[in-house]
């Protein structure tokens, strides 16, 4: 560290922290989890951001929003201490910083703190909102080639190694933020409900059953697989969207959710995680849902009954305009603010009685 910097440690009381993150080490929290960040007031000319990264495939990038303006670093050096640099020559005075994981689980890494200025001071944040989100989703509501904005309506840059990423921009974390909510992101591309389905994992496919409860949930971690602990974050609102990987089936005949016996195996397996949570979480307001991506109406068809039959008047089906219709490849930006807009919407004309 240079003589004139000093590290803002990452167990700073007035560091504020958003996501499923692991904090059994105060010091060096580690960050699984697409959009999962953390927060910094400060005073000074310059910040950058001390990590160690752990790399498992694609280019790798973290994406910052430094006083109002997004950016992203990339960086190549990983199992070892690492210094990102995020501004300098900053006007004197107040700055707010936020560190965010744009990927998924291309990697992860454990966030040493901030530098900032020697004689620079980190300020107090503002408190959190009061209102708290949980998404449980796929590439979509993780932001995956949401940049990729020459590509809309139109299939996947080849080869893009992960760079359109960027989990700020999916619609759920747009949501959160219209809405003044706090948000979890627990998604994953290309994750099925089904362990050995979908495309997340290969060979050995991970499914949602495998993830929902768990902090770690791939098990190249250096702790390997790690529960989560559902006392440490309460949503008032839980956001359902798996369903858009689960006809794959690697190497074999895709699976059929018109098949009836396929259809009520695939509904139970999706309620179950539903009522677990659902007994985690007494209160809140679930909304299942698939995106704009292009998937056959059945599978919709398929969560509608889920909705029905587990009647609860907080359980409730959500489409959007564009439901399965709007693009053969992931939801570019204007998609994903498309998305956001309606389930905002959707989510207002509830009411103030949804949060807490």
């Amino acid at each position: 560290m240079a003589e004139n910097k000093k590290l803002i440690t990452a167990d700073n009381s007035f560091l504020t922290y958003m996501g499923r993150i692991d904090f059994s080490d105060k010091t060096r929290p580690e960050f699984y989890y697409a959009g999962s960040n953390v927060k910094m007031t400060f005073t000074g000319t310059s910040v950058s951001a001390v990590i160690k990264n752990h790399k498992y495939f694609n280019i790798q990038e973290l994406g910052f929003v430094m006083d109002g303006k997004e950016g992203k670093v990339t960086f190549d050096k990983n199992d070892e201490d690492i210094t990102l640099d995020i501004a300098c020559d900053l006007e004197k005075g107040t700055h707010t910083v936020t560190l965010f994981k744009r990927q998924d689980a291309s990697h992860y890494f454990e966030f040493v703190g901030f530098e900032i200025d020697s004689d620079g001071e980190v300020l107090e944040n503002p408190p959190l909102p009061a209102r708290k989100i949980e998404c449980y989703g796929d590439s979509v509501s993780a932001g995956a080639v949401c940049e990729a904005v020459d590509f809309v309506a139109s299939c996947d840059p080849e080869d893009h190694q992960g760079v359109y990423d960027n989990a700020w921009h999916s619609y759920a974390m747009i949501t959160a933020r219209n809405l003044g909510a706090q948000i979890h992101n627990i998604a994953q591309g290309g994750i099925a409900i089904f362990d050995n389905t979908g495309y997340y994992h290969a060979p050995n496919y991970i499914g949602m059953e495998s993830v929902y409860n768990k902090l770690c949930y791939f098990p190249e971690g250096a702790k390997g697989v790690t529960p989560w602990d559902f006392e440490n974050y309460t949503p008032d609102v839980v956001l359902f969207a798996v369903g858009q990987n689960d006809p794959h089936n690697e190497g074999h005949e895709d699976f059929d959710i018109a098949d009836p016996d396929y259809r009520a195996k695939w509904k139970n397996a999706y309620k179950s995680i539903i009522l677990d949570l659902r007994s985690k979480y007494p209160n809140a307001t679930f909304v299942l849902l698939l995106t704009v991506l292009c998937h056959g109406e059945e599978w919709d068809k398929a969560v509608d009954e889920i909705a029905n039959e587990l009647n609860d008047q907080k359980i409730t089906h959500f489409m959007f305009t564009r439901t399965g219709k709007a693009t053969p490849g992931h939801p570019r930006l204007p998609e994903q603010y498309e998305m956001a807009e309606e389930l905002t919407a959707y989510l207002s004309n509830m009411g103030d009685k949804i949060w807490g």
